[in-house]
């Protein structure tokens, strides 16, 4: 079985090369990196929550997370400058092709009621976010040791210059966008 790097290499290169007519190999977007982040706004209350998080994250990704702080004080949330608020993971290379591949294929589809992603989630640059729900959604996170659900955002971050160049490659690559 190829894995999403060779297959980018042998079909997703080719196609893209013919529809947008590059003369060149190095014009063709690629996957830069995934950022995924997880923010915890109960960090205050129960500290334990942020390390769970960590945990979570690290099993998910196989890599340690590093923690995020609040950069201004905001006195309505209650948060001062310096305070832990969530974590987050920056995948690249094999790590980060690993991770696409379990998330198209065994993790969304696990997803209540899936219908596919929206392909309006893209910045304008050809960069593309998702939000998830709840960090179950991953086989490697065992339902029974988890403490609460979670969110994360998901950042695929492409070398694109339109939008529609990187639909067209994360379409290839596998993401199951909605019809």
């Amino acid at each position: 079985m190829e894995t999403l790097r060779e297959q980018y290499e042998k079909e997703v290169v080719p196609a893209l090369m013919k529809k947008f007519q590059y003369k060149s190999v190095m014009q063709v977007p690629k996957l830069e990196k995934i950022v995924i982040n997880i923010g915890l706004g109960d960090t205050k209350d129960n500290p334990k929550s942020l390390e769970n998080a960590i945990n979570d994250l690290t099993i998910i990704t196989g890599q340690k997370p590093i923690v995020t702080k609040a950069k201004k004080s905001i006195a309505a949330f209650k948060l001062r400058e310096g305070a832990n608020v969530g974590c987050k993971v920056t995948l690249r290379q094999d790590k980060m092709y690993d991770f696409a591949y379990k998330l198209f294929n065994v993790a969304l589809p696990r997803v209540r009621d899936f219908r596919g992603l929206s392909k309006n989630s893209f910045d304008g640059k050809g960069n593309y976010s998702l939000g998830i729900k709840e960090q179950l959604i991953f086989p490697e996170i065992e339902y029974d040791k988890i403490d609460k659900t979670r969110g994360m955002d998901i950042i695929f971050v492409t070398t694109a210059n339109s939008d529609e160049e990187a639909r067209e490659l994360l379409n290839l690559l596998g993401m199951p966008f909605r019809n």
